[in-house]
């Protein structure tokens, strides 16, 4: 199987739901109004639900409580009330392509981690719209969770990466693609925006093409996530290529700072989005 075939495999298994194709259909629309998007997303109470937590957690730190869908849409924007969606979609996948093969709670962590520690990033960076960041930085492993479902012994493999054999190395190694690969088709099936793929599907070659800030960025996140799952092998100095964060005018003291604040975080986002699928199906 190739990336595209493990991302039509998962597609079919677990669809983007109508909600997430009618709000993009209404962002390519000018006239569109916040009644229309309100409408869209009320017509599901758990979304509804699910949007105002965390429309009113420590993400996107408003003052005052967000109450209704039309008042989180006019202080968040409609890009923002899409990606989301895609959070809660993603929390939902999650659960659903659950199993032993891989240990999800790490899984889910580094997934948040790395979510948070891109939008941060993304403000010392200088790029706007980063609530796209977030989410590209949540979604970029989805691939993981595809594999363990239909290939358990293949990931069982991946599991194994070092300090001498990182994880895109060893997914590489064993699969010929890494599990990026597979996100970002899945992602394309789903009609996500290519804002957010980009960055996906090139972020592990960072040092090796001619990239934006976007790419760097998940770069670096993804690599201070991989070190907060797993401090004791991994390191900032083994991980971290410093001409990328210079050319980002990132220090030493932003880096820690992203991974203190995700650190922070996760575990009250985890707590909002209800990890509940830690316990394989």
């Amino acid at each position: 199987m190739n990336a595209h075939d493990y991302a039509i495999t998962a597609n079919g298994s677990f669809a983007l739901p109508d909600a997430c194709f009618k709000v993009k259909s209404l962002m390519e629309q000018e006239d569109s109004t916040i009644e229309d998007f309100a409408n869209v997303i009320s017509i599901d109470p758990s979304m509804t639900s699910r949007l105002l937590q965390i429309a009113n957690s420590a993400v996107y730190s408003f003052p005052g409580e967000i109450s209704t869908i039309s008042r989180a849409i006019t202080i968040i924007g409609t890009q923002a009330i899409y990606n989301m969606m895609l959070v809660d979609v993603a929390a939902t996948a999650f659960k659903h392509f659950s199993n032993q093969a891989i240990d999800l709670k790490r899984f889910w962590r580094m997934s948040v981690f790395c979510g948070l520690a891109t939008k941060n990033l993304a403000i010392k960076a200088g790029i706007r719209d980063i609530e796209r960041l977030f989410v590209a930085g949540l979604l970029q492993n989805f691939g993981e969770l595809i594999v363990a479902k239909v290939t358990p012994d293949l990931a069982t493999q991946c599991e194994h990466y070092n300090a001498d054999v990182m994880p895109w190395s060893l997914q590489q190694q064993v699969l010929n693609f890494t599990y990026t690969d597979i996100s970002a088709e899945l992602l394309k099936i789903w009609q996500i925006p290519e804002k957010i793929i980009l960055p996906i599907k090139h972020f592990n070659q960072a040092q090796n093409i001619q990239i934006n800030k976007d790419v760097k960025v998940l770069y670096l996140a993804s690599r201070l996530a991989l070190v907060d799952s797993d401090p004791e092998v991994f390191s900032y100095d083994d991980t971290i290529d410093q001409s990328m964060c210079e050319s980002l005018n990132i220090t030493a003291e932003d880096l820690e700072a992203a991974a203190e604040f995700a650190g922070k975080e996760a575990e009250s986002i985890l707590t909002i989005m209800d990890a509940k699928f830690f316990t394989a199906n």
